[in-house]
């Protein structure tokens, strides 16, 4: 789909006395080395340089320096005069290669060092030469001799192999053709001939030469220097063409074809090598394969008299890319490309001056690195051009982008308005034939015009695109171009729908030439002049103006074009510059975005800029549209970019996956056009087929520009045919959208429709969570300016903190519309009943329902459609739930129950009362509260304290008969007893109590612990004295054995009277200062040293030992920890040899976990979901700094391993329920093993670092529990005179509370690092955002079952953020001294 577009052009013109008679490239410099002479008359040989002009030259286009000049005779006396048979030039060292027909090799040294000639002849091959041609990579140059030798030397000319060509080369290759692609393979039926053997074509070619045929031989090297090809003429005939690998050797023949010339060409990438074969009715260009076998061909399309005039001599040239191939005749050259397997005519270069001239025709040389630059020379002189591949297409902008396509194919257009018949290629909609090859085309704003550039005219063309179906274009006229001598016009554009601009290039001046013709007149009233070399000439994005681009790299505007006067003076025109860019860019685009002129320029290495600023660097085609910059890259991915000012255009991540602005392609897929209005892209791949997508940003873009646009119906069927998500209708703009729910209804009309998006609506808001605006809107942007492509609608979102469900919310605006519109639409009343959150299925019956005393068809109508809308067992349920047994037979007839047993239910219902069938109904729903209201008001109460009972309605039955005393007392009974019996005590004896029942409150506040409530009401009943003080012995017991000494001493004194018992339970507690004070009140210092000297004496012991066991605890935790860090950091296979020693011979001792990550079943645990929080476990969460991750995890399936079963499952005798069945116990039993072994933490599993964490922290917080105990025994210690003990306890729980603080850092990390990297259980940095195993999982993020599920919580704990524990401050007594920590 795209053309070659002439960008630059330049001509030097020679008035010397020798003809121009070869070229070649200086790559380094970008010139060109033309070589002059011999001829009959003169023997002299002349090299020149043509250089390349400076963009602001105004003096001539190519300015040359004369090289060197020599005599050159030729040695050999049957050659009239030598020739130059190829010429090459070696810019590393500034030399020039000239292979003369004479024999010489001649190299010409621009700088020669002090022992070297400029002109020296380094060999010389005495039978004279027929052609040669250096390798791609300059290391070999081939040559053939007149002797039939095939020379092969190296880069300092020294000769490796000579090869003798002869005819017995022509047994080399034995070629069978089994005729792919002819009409003979082919199945025609049996009536076809079925005995002709279809491998034997009708007639064998015997490779005789053309009648035209000169006997020239051609050499042409493959473009990676492996093979070369030689074309000759063999015993005058045969022509074949030959090749040799680089070594010499011959490799193959081609098959023999006739009338082959001897033009050859192979193409650069290597796949086929072509040449010329002259038929008697035509020419055609035929492909080769390396082993010499035919592989295709295609017409040169020339007519009897163009055969005679300028067909007889023919050479070929692949460009560098292999992209074009260039056809030379005698006065033009051919540009041809294919597509698809059909070729097209580009471009041709026609010089008619040139017909008589006796030196012979064009000759092409192609740019050695810039793929479409190449040289078209002629005896007196030679042009330099450079193309670019483009797309000519229509508008992008709507409502004009109809996405027209035009195709030159030679003398033929080919048009295509892809959105309205996408027509793949090599075939178009309509063609239009032409009197001559077409240079350029262009269509108007509106599509309705067609302008094609030919060699001296211009042809336009009327084009209705709003007639169905499309009719062809209709030729209007045609008008001649009126240009000087030497100016060739080559490119044409439309500005708006009546002005045609073209561009010629003037061959001898660096100036080009503004052609403006009104489409209404019959001349051109404008000429005028640039006077700067000028790239191209096109119109900006929205028709509105005419742009250069310069070959300074600047983008000006045409200022002062006057579009309602048919004459348009030259003078009255300026050019103003608006940017320059970096680069020289082939591809640029206008747009106008508010007060903002922007220019997209793509260069030839893939950098997009917008005016100066850089975009991308590996861009491959690119559009614009009002709404966005739309792109693709070398990483075969299409890219949309919000159009905004320059500085805020936001390029987004190659995240296909994330971003709508971003998506996938097929490599080498190129932009061909956008049609914004059907948000439709066109795109080519490589070998020629288009592909038409959809993507979600214009589809989302068109969307949103209609919602804003108040455009429901084009809004919702957008969605409802690119499959987006409805939801989007309403939440794009929600407080626009409820204020017009009438126009949205009046919009949509079809109840079917409307149905369809009641049905659709979610309480996500798809706006920011599935289809997020990525467009940066800006507070102070243009007023009026479209935002996204259309103007900025209100687009709040409603209040966060709003408590209303959307969807309710959305129905309930509906309903209130839809209210007046029952005949029509009740339906969709029905429907948004249904579908609102949660279902308000009685609602919807209830329309049903009174609808049915009206019309019964109507009725049936509607329950149909609420059956279809819900599920009918539910809706039967709810039906019965309103009493309407009409109703429900409705909705029963409906659904697949048996009649049988609907019909004997209702009809017994049917004649039952009108409570007590309530009470059934409810009774059967399961709706048991309602059900005993019911039997409330029947004043069955005996039925009550059954049904209670049955149902545990407890509080229910309670509530009802809260006023009633005597109900209400039987019913608290039956209440505490359940309580009783479901071990609620507490409950129970509030209950009890409530009904003076002290015996039992007493029973049931013991059994809960309550030790005052339960002496109350035991005291309160009264109980005997010696009943009391058993209860009151048990309660004292029961405490002291939980630990609560206070409570029971308590008991004990206030109870038992038991002075002594009491304070030695307080100084079990630590509660020194208490029992000092009761034996103190009590007037009994003699127990001070039995009592509380021994309770100092016990609990400083106790204490003590604790002290001792935490410090020992430490001492061997915290280094084993240390330890198992330091390993881990070093080699995480060495630190958990256990786990990662999972090989096959020890599969049976494999966890589960690793079972399912080595049997690869991603239903239950994703890898994903593993992979990065193992990872992150074993170095230590932090990225270790490279250490190894284990590789030698067997990916072999275990026992333990679930599976969904096969298809032969069905036909076994185990079942899909006995194989989960069986899955389940094993992951049971396997996951209670897990969690012990996870709960010993044992000494070098994967659990042990958790283990000594979890067990740090532990001791940490019972350290800190101590430390109000133990200040109460150092005070009771230093007041009973015990100081060098309360001295050695305090001193070492202060040390301790040290050690604690000391390995805070080693366990839990350090302080400073808590916010910046949190630390996790293993001590370690904890895991990102990304390596979450919840978030890792995927959008499912399961916890996975079994001895899994506890590996991952181990993992997912790990992952957590792990508070720092802290250390309690302790202030030492002071009489001991003062230390606060």
């Amino acid at each position: 789909m795209r053309n070659l577009i002439n960008i630059s052009h330049s001509k030097a013109e020679f008035g010397n006395d020798l003809p121009l008679s070869a070229t070649t490239w200086d790559a380094a410099t970008n010139s060109v080395i033309c070589a002059f002479g011999p001829t009959k008359t003169s023997i002299s040989i002349r090299l020149k340089r043509i250089l390349e002009s400076a963009p602001n030259n105004t003096g001539p286009v190519s300015q040359s320096q004369d090289i060197v000049s020599w005599e050159a005779p030729c040695p050999l006396p049957d050659l009239d005069c030598d020739k130059i048979l190829d010429l090459h030039y070696f810019p590393e060292d500034l030399t020039t290669c000239l292979i003369l027909a004479g024999g010489d090799i001649v190299v010409v040294r621009e700088e020669p060092l002090p022992d070297e000639d400029k002109i020296e002849i380094v060999g010389s091959v005495d039978a004279g030469i027929t052609a040669a041609a250096w390798a791609p990579d300059e290391e070999l140059l081939a040559i053939t001799t007149r002797a039939d030798t095939l020379l092969l030397m190296t880069r300092s000319y020294e000769n490796i192999t000579a090869i003798s060509m002869t005819s017995e080369d022509l047994k080399a290759s034995k070629h069978v053709s089994v005729g792919w692609g002819k009409s003979e393979t082919q199945f025609k039926g049996k009536r076809a001939k079925a005995l002709r053997d279809p491998t034997m074509p009708e007639r064998v070619d015997e490779g005789t030469p053309s009648p035209f045929d000169k006997g020239e031989t051609t050499i042409s090297w493959r473009g990676d220097g492996a093979y070369l090809a030689v074309n000759s003429v063999i015993q005058e005939t045969r022509r074949a063409i030959r090749i040799y690998s680089r070594e010499g050797t011959l490799d193959s023949v081609t098959e023999p074809v006739d009338g082959l010339e001897g033009a050859l060409s192979w193409r650069p990438s290597g796949n086929l090598m072509a040449g010329i074969q002259r038929l008697e009715d035509r020419i055609d260009v035929v492909f080769f394969e390396r082993n010499g076998l035919r592989h295709g061909q295609f017409s040169l399309r020339l007519t009897a008299e163009e055969l005679r005039m300028w067909g007889s001599d023919i050479s070929l040239k692949w460009n560098v890319d292999s992209t074009v191939l260039a056809v030379c005749f005698k006065d033009r050259v051919q540009l041809w490309t294919t597509g698809n397997y059909h070729w097209y005519l580009k471009q041709e270069i026609s010089r008619a001056s040139d017909l008589e001239d006796p030196q012979g025709p064009l000759f092409a040389g192609w740019h050695p690195e810039r793929a479409l630059r190449l040289t078209v020379a002629s005896k007196d002189a030679a042009e330099v051009l450079e193309y670019a591949f483009d797309v000519a297409k229509g508008s992008t902008t709507p409502p004009n982008d109809s996405g027209i396509v035009g195709v030159i194919d030679g003398k033929s257009l080919k048009l295509t308005p892809i959105r309205l018949a996408n027509v793949p290629p090599p075939m178009s909609l309509h063609d239009i034939t032409l009197k001559s090859n077409a240079v350029d085309v262009a269509f108007s704003r509106s599509g309705s015009q067609v302008a094609v550039l030919e060699g001296g005219s211009v042809t336009l063309s009327n084009w209705n695109l709003g007639k169905r179906p499309v009719s062809a274009p209709s030729l209007q006229r045609s008008f001649p171009i009126i240009v000087p001598d030497g100016s060739h016009p080559r490119q044409i554009c439309f500005l708006g729908d009546s002005r045609i601009f073209i561009l010629a290039s003037s061959g001898a001046k660096s100036t080009a030439q503004v052609l403006c013709l009104d489409t209404d007149e019959q001349f051109l009233p404008c000429d005028w002049i640039l006077q700067t070399g000028v790239s191209r000439l096109f119109t900006s994005s929205d028709h509105q103006s005419i742009c250069v681009h310069s070959d300074d790299r600047s983008v000006s505007e045409i200022k002062g074009l006057d579009m309602t006067s048919t004459h348009q003076e030259g003078s009255s025109l300026s050019l103003q510059q608006f940017t320059k860019l970096p680069l020289q860019a082939p591809w640029v685009e206008v747009v106008h975005y508010g007060d903002e002129t922007i220019a997209f320029g793509l260069s030839a290495n893939g950098t997009l800029y917008a005016n100066d600023r850089l975009l991308l660097k590996n861009c491959t085609s690119f559009l614009v549209t009002p709404a966005h910059v739309i792109l693709t890259t070398t990483q075969s991915l299409l890219k949309f970019v919000h159009m905004n000012t320059v500085q805020e255009l936001d390029v987004p991540h190659d995240n296909p996956e994330v971003d709508e602005r971003c998506r996938s392609l097929e490599r080498g897929a190129k932009l061909v056009t956008v049609m914004p209005t059907s948000f439709s892209l066109t795109l080519q791949m490589p070998r020629g087929n288009l592909e038409t997508i959809y993507p979600r940003a214009l589809v989302l873009a068109g969307i949103r520009r209609s919602i804003n646009a108040k455009r429901y119906h084009t809004a919702f069927f957008a969605c409802r045919n690119q499959r987006v998500d409805m939801n989007i209708l309403h939440d794009h703009a929600p407080e626009q959208f409820m204020a017009n729910v009438e126009l949205f209804i009046d919009q949509i009309k079809k109840v079917e429709h409307i149905d369809l998006f009641l049905s659709q609506l979610r309480e996500e808001d798809v706006s920011v969570s599935m289809y997020k605006e990525t467009l940066q809107k800006d507070d102070n942007a243009m007023n009026g300016q479209a935002i996204n492509g259309v103007n900025g609608a209100s687009t709040a979102k409603l209040a966060a903190t709003s408590s209303t469900s959307k969807i309710n919310k959305i129905c309930d605006a509906f309903l209130e519309v839809l209210q007046n519109r029952a005949s029509t639409n009740l339906q969709n009343i029905i429907t948004a009943h249904v579908c609102k959150s949660p279902p308000d299925l009685n609602a919807g019956l209830l329309v049903a329902a009174k609808l049915r005393a009206e019309d019964i068809d109507a009725a049936e109508r509607a329950v149909e459609h609420i059956c279809f809308l819900a599920d009918v067992n539910r809706l039967y349920d709810n039906a019965l739930g309103l009493y309407d047994l009409d109703l429900a037979l409705l909705v029963a007839q409906q659904s697949q129950k048996d009649p049988r047993e609907y019909i004997p239910f209702l009809q017994n219902l049917q004649q039952m009362p009108t409570l007590r069938k309530q009470f059934t109904i409810d009774d059967h729903l399961a709706r048991y509260t309602k059900a005993l209201s019911h039997l409330y008001s029947l004043n069955a109460f005996d039925e009550i304290l059954t049904y209670m009972q049955k149902h545990e309605l407890y509080k229910e039955a309670i509530e009802i008969y809260r006023y009633q005393e005597t109900e209400l007392n039987q019913l608290m009974r039956l209440y505490a007893d359940y309580l009783l019996a479901h071990s609620k005590f507490k409950e129970a004896g509030i209950a009890y109590e409530y009904l003076s029942d002290l015996t039992a409150a007493s029973e049931s506040y013991r059994a809960a612990q309550l030790w005052r409530e339960s002496l109350c009401c035991a005291t309160l009943i009264p109980l005997p004295a010696s009943q009391l003080q058993a209860l009151a012995h048990a309660l004292a017991d029961t405490l002291a054995e939980s630990k609560d000494h206070a409570s029971a001493a308590m008991i004990h004194l206030d109870y038992l009277e038991d002075i002594e018992t009491a304070a030695r339970l307080y100084c079990k507690g630590y509660h020194f200062a208490e029992a000092m004070r009761l034996l103190g009140l009590r007037q009994r210092p003699d127990l001070f040293e039995t009592i509380v000297d021994a309770g100092l004496a016990e609990g400083l012991a106790g204490m003590t030992e604790l002290l001792a066991e935490c410090k020992a605890q430490l001492g061997a935790q915290v280094p084993r920890l240390q330890e198992l860090r330091v390993k881990k950091a070093e080699d995480p296979r060495k630190s958990h040899p256990p786990l990662f020693s999972l090989t096959k011979a020890t599969t049976h001792s494999r966890t589960p976990l690793f079972s399912k990550l080595e049997s690869g079943q991603q239903e239950e645990l994703t890898w994903a979901c593993f992979c990065r929080p193992i990872v992150s476990f074993f170095d230590g969460g932090g990225g270790g700094g490279g250490a190894d991750i284990p590789d030698n995890v067997s990916l072999a399936p275990t026992d333990t391993s679930t599976s969904a079963g096969t298809f032969m499952t069905r036909y076994t005798s185990r079942s899909n329920s006995t194989l989960h069945t069986t899955t389940t116990r094993k992951t049971s039993k396997n996951r209670r093993r897990e969690e012990r072994k996870r709960a010993r933490g044992k000494k070098g599993s994967v659990y042990e670092e958790e283990y000594l964490v979890a067990s740090i922290e532990r001791l940490i917080e019972r350290v800190n529990s101590v430390g109000d105990e133990l200040a109460r025994l150092v005070e009771g210690l230093l007041r009973r005179c015990m100081r060098e003990r309360a001295r050695g306890v305090e001193a070492a729980y202060c040390h301790l509370l040290a050690l604690c603080a000391a390995c805070l850092d080693d366990v839990f990390g350090l302080a400073d690092d808590k916010e910046a990297a949190p630390t996790n259980r293993a001590g370690g940095a904890s895991m990102g955002a990304d390596e979450d195993p919840a978030a890792a999982a995927g959008p499912s993020g399961v916890r996975p079952g079994g001895a899994d599920g506890v590996f991952w919580d181990s993992l997912e704990g790990a992952g957590r953020r792990l508070q720092r524990p802290v250390i309690r401050s302790f202030q030492r007594s002071a009489l001991l001294g003062v230390e606060v920590l």
